[in-house]
């Protein structure tokens, strides 16, 4: 059984990669090189951290197998390993995906199996 990882997107970043099929990641993404992406245990604090006021967001699944060598896992500064793709993000690869309400300050409606 393949591992999910996961990709918050802005609507906008979420309607371009429907739309469009494949999107190259968000800004920071393709300033660092690599699409960042979090396990399940790391999401609901990626949005807290990184998504504070950005609006409402889509909470995007991808099975790790389905991203293949591209998906490497690497230390964050605090030594946790984060899911990092070197490739696109492809519509294709998507298994399930969430609209998510900005609650503010950093807080999201995450479905319960994330809290």
């Amino acid at each position: 059984m393949s591992e999910p990882v996961y990709k918050l997107l802005t609507a906008y970043q979420w309607k371009t990669l429907d739309h469009y099929g494949e999107i190259k990641g968000t800004p920071l993404d393709t300033k660092d090189g690599y699409i960042h992406l979090s396990t399940a245990a790391q999401v609901v604090e990626t949005a807290r951290l990184h998504f504070k006021d950005k609006g409402p967001l889509v909470l995007v699944e991808f099975m790790a197998e389905h991203l293949g060598k591209p998906l490497i896992y690497e230390p964050a500064r605090d030594g946790s390993l984060f899911p990092h793709l070197y490739d696109n993000l492809r519509r294709s690869q998507v298994s399930r995906f969430w609209p998510l309400r900005d609650l503010g300050g950093g807080e999201y409606s995450f479905p319960d199996e994330f809290l």
